[in-house]
């Protein structure tokens, strides 16, 4: 064994040490004498475990270390996308609700309004003077009330607003409330007359007048962005927000298809909500009809707004 020989190894005197030869054999048992002894493998594999056990708690506590670290970095921008995603979803219903106020409203009672001015003046209810009157006041609702609502929020909020661009938006939306109004009594009546069901006629009218209202909107892009500055011309880019606003008047229309408590009332589930029914009086009969279009406005808004991605919907 190394450690046996190295402990009986012999120790020249003080005499023979000086010679370069014993300098050479003390110096090797010098070195032999500092290595561990062989029977003491048992605690050089200790020492290697405890070495190794070492290197394995500072790995573990490296990635700890790193994996506490990433739950900060990686959070930031997942919390700034979430800020994004509620501002441009917040900012959606914002607009939601302000236009639901400034002509949704005011374009079923102006509806309403016209059908009974239609109606002292004698016209009958199928006839084209009829559906052209309450076309008008559907038209001049959405004129009057956006114009006098970001007036009062020019007055009020916010100076920076340009009435004459609003003027002519307010145009051109009443220019296309126009036609969905219009389109309205004669396609219910023949909705009607074909014996659907309420949930027929509904959706028929939802149809029918949101394109309506699509066709009037691009009618009236061409000829008022000739002469009225904020109005833009028809393009590709604004069909698409043009249409999806469309969808969203269609189902103001479809629900005003429920203030008509006559037609299949055991059918029609807004009949309680917004049934104008026989007596009811005539502001009264005006405000509900308001109400059922802002209703059906605000159920198709929000599934448009909750489906189109950010940017894409007419209200970004």
């Amino acid at each position: 064994m190394i450690s046996t020989v190295a402990r009986r190894v012999f120790v020249p005197s003080r005499a023979t040490t000086s010679s370069p030869c014993m300098q050479f054999v003390a110096q090797q048992t010098r070195q032999l004498s500092s290595l561990p002894p062989t029977g003491d493998s048992s605690e050089m594999k200790k020492a290697a475990q405890h070495q190794q056990q070492l290197q394995h708690r500072e790995l573990h506590s490296t990635a700890r270390r790193e994996a506490d670290a990433m739950p900060t970095s990686a959070a930031e921008p997942a919390k700034e996308e979430e800020t994004q995603e509620m501002s441009w979803m917040a900012k959606r219903f914002l607009v939601t609700a302000e236009v639901s106020v400034s002509k949704i409203f005011p374009a079923g009672f102006g509806w309403q309004s016209a059908s009974i001015v239609a109606e002292n003046a004698g016209f009958q209810a199928d006839s084209m003077a009829f559906a052209a009157t309450t076309g008008f006041g559907d038209g001049l609702g959405v004129v009057m009330g956006h114009t006098a609502f970001y007036g009062a929020k020019k007055a009020l909020v916010d100076s920076s607003i340009n009435m004459k661009r609003e003027a002519h938006i307010g145009v051109l939306l009443g220019s296309a409330a126009f036609c969905s109004g219009t389109a309205w009594q004669p396609l219910v009546d023949a909705l009607q007359g074909a014996n659907l069901s309420f949930t027929g006629v509904f959706a028929g009218t939802w149809v029918g007048c949101g394109t309506a209202f699509y066709l009037g909107l691009r009618a009236s892009r061409t000829v008022l962005s000739g002469f009225m500055e904020h109005v833009h011309e028809p393009t590709y880019e604004n069909s698409k927000t043009d249409a999806s606003l469309s969808v969203a008047i269609g189902g103001a229309t479809g629900f005003f298809v429920g203030t008509d408590a006559a037609y299949l009332p055991d059918q029609n589930f807004l009949v309680d909500v917004v049934g104008i029914k026989d007596g009811t009086p005539d502001l009264l009969g005006c405000a509900i009809a308001g109400t059922s279009t802002t209703m059906g406005f605000g159920v198709a808004q929000t599934g448009l707004n909750a489906v189109f991605p950010a940017g894409k919907c007419w209200n970004d």
